[in-house]
């Protein structure tokens, strides 16, 4: 009981009061909803038209049974459904907490399902994620590839905020770039926004090329990668 940070009720009748269960249940539906964010951001990123990240597909493997080019991220997938049926738990443990006199024991029969099915489900799920992200095959040219078919659109937000360091008003600087950046948008990336910028006589008139060129470099979003890694790994 130590070791897990467990100690003696304080205040009990016949039950311990069942706010503490709804407590710990609601907590295994947060970590179950953690990790169906990042199952759903695999199955995103294993998307035949987005294709930077997925699942390990092992040779020969079947992917969807209908199309035979597809891999499915069926990992994922079931990881999504796992996290809702412990969600699912969450409600009845909630129900549980009013007792009839704080003493009934309509809790009891709730419980032999709830808790040994969420906390096996929930620990099933939390292995079979750990396997994703440890096989998880990342595809970075195909990350760069699909940031160039943008026409640089990515960057706009660091023009506008260039602008605005220039001298020009916030208002002005988003419409400056905004009507750049909807000729890409409309050409489907074929226009480039860092050429458009350049041509554009209210920017060239507070940027420099090669200041607009540097608002364009992808490595100043990358500096603080490391950072991030330390912070939640050291």
């Amino acid at each position: 009981a130590a070791k897990l940070g467990l100690a003696v009720e304080p205040v009990s009748t016949q039950v311990i009061p069942r706010d503490r269960h709804a407590m710990y249940f609601a907590t295994l539906g947060v970590i179950a909803s953690s990790i169906e964010r990042l199952a759903t951001e695999v199955r995103h990123l294993q998307r035949t038209e987005v294709l930077e990240a997925e699942e390990y597909f092992s040779p020969g493997q079947k992917g969807s049974s209908a199309m035979p080019h597809k891999r499915n991220p069926v990992l994922t997938e079931n990881l999504t459904g796992l996290a809702r049926m412990v969600r699912g738990y969450v409600t009845p443990a909630l129900e549980n907490v009013a007792l009839w006199h704080e003493r009934d024991i309509s809790h009891s029969s709730v419980e032999r399902y709830i808790g040994p099915d969420a906390t096996i489900t929930l620990d099933f799920a939390l292995g079979r994620l750990t396997g994703v992200i440890d096989k998880l095959l990342i595809y970075p040219e195909r990350m760069q590839k699909n940031l160039d078919r943008m026409g640089g659109l990515v960057h706009s937000q660091r023009v506008l905020l260039a602008l605005t360091q220039a001298g020009i008003s916030r208002e002005d600087s988003y419409h400056i770039v905004q009507r750049n950046a909807m000729k890409v948008w409309e050409s489907d990336g074929a226009e480039s926004l860092m050429e458009l910028l350049k041509a554009d006589p209210d920017v060239a008139a507070k940027m420099t090329a090669s200041e607009i060129e540097d608002r364009f470099n992808l490595d100043y979003h990358f500096k603080h990668i490391d950072t991030i890694f330390d912070r939640v790994f050291s």
